[in-house]
């Protein structure tokens, strides 16, 4: 499945209420091009983030950069929203609920706020809703290919153990979901086995269990599956080559990375930070750094557009120096 802007929108317009998506379906093609939020805050105004600008729609149906003058959400469409991503059975989704968000087809992320039931620091259930969060899944072909040439090996080719550290928002999901795609296609070398550990449904974006974005022909998914528990899992049972998952930095995680590595296994995964020194602050993080887990770390930032490579780390080298 591709990120075809001109059916992106329409399909996460089927669950909003008639009223929002009356609004929202008068704008031009060319304004969803850069699409990344649809925000629905009861009685706030609507907010649509494309690339890095927030807009509204007037009740007029005008798009607009005042947010104070778009469409105030009201509890109506709060509930419509939700009685349609949940097909009226809030009772069927109740496992998705606990962790906070939907996933519709498309692989399209639906994020939810509310009043939250716990016991303990369990979450069991949402009701109230007060905030729902529409985040586009996109599918960009190539979007991996610089830093796929980095990560392999001068001498022999083979991929090295790779770290995407990245800041909030500058692509690392979608540097990830390409970098399956293009190992397991084989891109520019034979094709190896992946699996895609997505604890939070991202990567893939599966829908029932079915990856709704292409990560390749040879990957296996492992969808919302805790990021340690899902890597042993597939050292015993998928005999991949490559691990990938996202957002690596429980001790859990440092656990299960040194077994995939002493199994054979190339692991690449992604980190949230800004820069290596930001890094090296975490404790787990800093172990497995130490320890030469990783050769390379790849920084991003959204410089040229999300995606865009703002630092190369070789840590033998850098260690070294």
């Amino acid at each position: 499945m591709t990120s075809d802007h001109k059916t992106v929108p329409k399909e996460i317009l089927l669950y909003l209420s008639p009223r929002l998506r009356e609004i929202i379906e008068i704008q031009s093609e060319a304004f969803f091009c850069k699409l990344e939020e649809i925000r629905v805050r009861y009685g706030q105004p609507l907010l649509i983030r494309c690339g890095d600008e927030d807009w509204t729609v007037k009740p007029s149906g005008q798009a607009t950069r005042d947010i104070h003058l778009g469409y105030r959400v009201n509890e109506e469409d709060i509930y419509r929203t939700i009685a349609s991503i949940s097909d009226n059975s809030l009772y069927a989704f109740e496992e998705d609920i606990r962790r906070g968000f939907i996933t519709i087809p498309g692989g399209h992320r639906v994020g939810l706020a509310g009043s939250v039931i716990a016991e303990g620091d369990e979450v069991k259930n949402m009701k109230y809703f007060s905030g729902i969060c529409f985040r586009v899944a996109r599918q960009i072909p190539g979007a991996a290919s610089g830093i796929f040439k980095e990560m392999c090996d001068a001498g022999n080719g083979d991929l090295v153990n790779t770290l995407i550290i990245s800041p909030p928002r500058c692509g690392k999901t979608t540097i990830l979901r390409d970098l399956a795609l293009q190992i397991s296609s084989g891109k520019g070398r034979a094709p190896e086995n992946v699996v895609l550990v997505d604890e939070r449904s991202e990567l893939a974006g599966c829908f029932r269990g079915v990856p709704q974005l292409n990560v390749g022909p040879q990957t296996d998914v492992l969808d919302a599956c805790p990021k340690a528990v899902g890597m042993m899992m597939a050292i015993r049972s998928l005999s991949p080559r490559v691990i990938i998952c996202d957002e690596i930095g429980r001790q859990e995680d440092y656990i299960a990375v040194q077994e995939c590595i002493n199994a054979g296994v190339k692991v690449i995964c992604s980190v949230h930070a800004g820069s290596d020194d930001e890094l090296r602050r975490r404790p787990f993080i800093k172990d497995l750094l130490g320890g030469g887990a990783f050769k390379l770390g790849i920084v991003l930032s959204r410089s040229r557009g999300p995606g865009s490579i703002r630092e190369i780390i070789r840590w033998e080298e850098h260690d070294r120096a």
